[in-house]
Formats: structure tokens, sequence, C-alpha cells
């Protein structure tokens, strides 16, 4: 990872990569939004090409967070006698 930090810090200059050392912890990648969301992801055991992939992933992230969704299917109208399914007997 020493060796690829540097490289992904030049590469993407408008990111700001700190390195800290914290005894007792798993080691994690933090990435911060504009509008106070926190996204952390645990790098434990990981390759270093395995961090730098989460690393990219978190920088092209956008800056919601995910909303489950209530039902599998999303319409505008929906059905006022339920959703279909092929069980339906006649």
């Amino acid at each position: 990872m020493e060796s690829e930090l540097p490289t992904f810090k030049e590469k993407n200059p408008q990111l700001e990569v700190v390195t800290e050392l914290i005894r007792g912890q798993h080691p994690h990648l933090k990435g911060f939004c504009k509008n106070k969301n926190e996204r952390v992801v645990c790098v434990k055991n990981m390759t270093p090409e395995d961090i730098l992939l989460y690393a990219t992933r978190l920088r092209n992230a956008l800056e919601r967070k995910v909303v489950k969704l209530k039902t599998r299917h999303v319409t505008k109208h929906p059905s006022v006698q339920g959703t279909w399914t092929t069980d339906v007997k006649f």
C-alpha cells in the first residue's frame, strides 16, 4: 500500500488522503462527503489492489444515502387490486 498510495494521491488531487495508525483497530477507509455523510469500509486482510478498488468506489460514490425500497417494484400508478403474481388462480 505504501507504494500505491502516493500514485492514488497524485491521480486524485481533489481528494484529501490522510494515513493514520491507530492501535487496537482494524484498518478501514473513511469517506466524508460535503453533506456531512460518512462512509466507512473495513479493509482488514485485503490486498492493496482491493483497497485501491474500494478507495475508487468511495471516490465515485454519490453523496446520497442508500434508501431501501419498500416493495420490489416501483410504479407511478400502483394497482388497487395488488401485485400480480403467477400463483393467481381464476
